[in-house]
């Protein structure tokens, strides 16, 4: 699903160059449960905004279902993260405004291949997986932090996309809500095969993956 080959990426902080990629190489297969780790700084962050086209690499290929990410446009790449590959961001990034319905219908509204009736279907789907249907007219502040990493996760889900890339979705959340979280994405692994890529440094959730990769001065080690 995922191919990376000789990935760079460079930052400028004021005067100076900060290499965050150097030469990574990569794969991840369709169904996968990865978690990238590794120390502050070592490029994991950088990898997901690359895979989820919010920025793009210096050098190097970045396929993703054999499409190099570096040849669309940008209504290309909106497309994409529209319907293919989602995100779970750490500070759940919803919108206060909005209640639950809402916001999880947000990458929906852009879809002009969807009837009004498939996305209803679709919201009320994603809202039932994460079991949120008594909340659904909540405002975000009227939630505890596990239930609003559940409309996080339900925003993902409702593009029913083939990647869900996750950064510390588990970093917020006390150890009971965290183990939940971390059973319900499991459980969408397993019946959806929907592939999940994590950064983290949790290690309730590093103890629930199969599949580690260690991300060590911006290349991939076997072993930390």
């Amino acid at each position: 699903m995922i191919q990376i080959e000789n990935l760079y990426k460079t930052y400028q902080l004021g005067e100076t160059k900060v290499p965050a990629l150097r030469g990574l190489n990569f794969r991840v297969q369709k169904g996968d449960f990865r978690a990238l780790l590794g120390a502050s700084g070592s490029g994991k962050s950088t990898l997901l905004h690359l895979l989820a086209t919010l920025d793009t690499p210096d050098q190097g290929r970045l396929l993703f279902m054999g499409q190099d990410l570096a040849t669309l446009n940008e209504d290309q790449k909106s497309d994409l993260r529209n319907s293919k590959i989602s995100m779970i961001f750490q500070n759940f990034n919803l919108i206060p405004a909005l209640n639950v319905k809402q916001n999880i219908e947000l990458p929906l509204i852009l879809r002009s291949d969807l009837s009004d009736e498939e996305k209803e279907q679709r919201i009320r789907i994603a809202i039932n997986d994460v079991g949120l249907n008594e909340h659904m007219n909540h405002k975000p502040d009227q939630l505890s932090g596990g239930q609003r990493q559940r409309v996080a996760i339900a925003r993902a889900l409702v593009p029913q996309p083939e990647l869900i890339l996750a950064d510390e979705p588990t970093a917020n959340l006390d150890s009971a809500t965290a183990h939940q979280v971390i059973d319900l994405l499991l459980d969408l692994n397993q019946k959806r095969n929907i592939t999940f890529l994590f950064a983290t440094h949790d290690e309730k959730l590093i103890q629930r993956v199969k599949n580690l990769s260690w991300i060590v001065d911006g290349v991939i080690k076997t072993t930390p």
